[in-house]
């Protein structure tokens, strides 16, 4: 599965951007919250010109605008953000979409919009934002994938690399990764240690 890669790390600037690109990363997911349309825009546009040329797929968070006139390939919508979205312009425009789900009712509603990948979350508890949703656990996964068929399923929320081997053999067809690798003490040690996983279990 080329899109998205098993390794799927998410991250807030441009700095990492370019750090996880020079790492060899093949999916990266740029979530920067609270930008107006000029500085999503900027960022966006910034971000693609980082990967240009290499073999890593910048998905930009919420910001389908901006991913349009950018010019970028890849997007992910949240469930408030897919409300919002105008879905022919996004379809229009030749963008992947990635839809987040954590119940039964998000699972309908991103299965209508007919995703490139669905995502699973939390998985575990998770501190990095405040979740309305309970932890899914990894039987969740199972239970996903066998609904969504050939869909590819993402599993995040509080995923570290010693999950890795129990979530990909749940069904998982990608991890994405937060905070296993931005409030590492090595993080550059870690990729390279998700990134040998996800070649050895491909």
């Amino acid at each position: 599965m080329s899109y998205p890669d098993r390794f799927y790390p998410v991250v807030d600037s441009l700095a990492w951007v370019e750090r996880l690109t020079k790492l060899g990363v093949g999916t990266i997911q740029l979530r920067a919250k609270d930008l107006d349309d000029s500085q999503s825009l900027q960022m966006v546009t910034d971000a693609l010109a980082i990967t240009q040329g290499t073999q890593a797929k910048l998905v930009v968070n919420d910001y389908w605008r901006a991913a349009i006139v950018a010019g970028a390939k890849y997007l992910h919508l949240g469930q408030e953000d897919l409300a919002d979205a105008d879905l022919a312009a996004i379809r229009e425009a030749g963008l992947s979409l990635g839809v987040s789900t954590h119940d039964e009712a998000e699972l309908d509603t991103a299965l209508a919009a007919e995703p490139d990948y669905v995502a699973l979350g939390p998985i575990f508890f998770t501190t990095l934002k405040s979740m309305r949703f309970e932890p899914q656990g990894i039987p969740k996964i199972t239970e996903w994938k066998k609904r969504i068929g050939n869909i590819p399923l993402v599993a995040i929320g509080g995923i570290k690399f010693e999950h890795a081997a129990e979530i990909f053999a749940a069904g998982a067809d990608s991890i994405a990764v937060v905070s296993d690798v931005t409030q590492n003490a090595d993080p550059d040690a870690r990729v390279r240690q998700w990134l040998g996983q996800s070649a050895e279990t491909a």
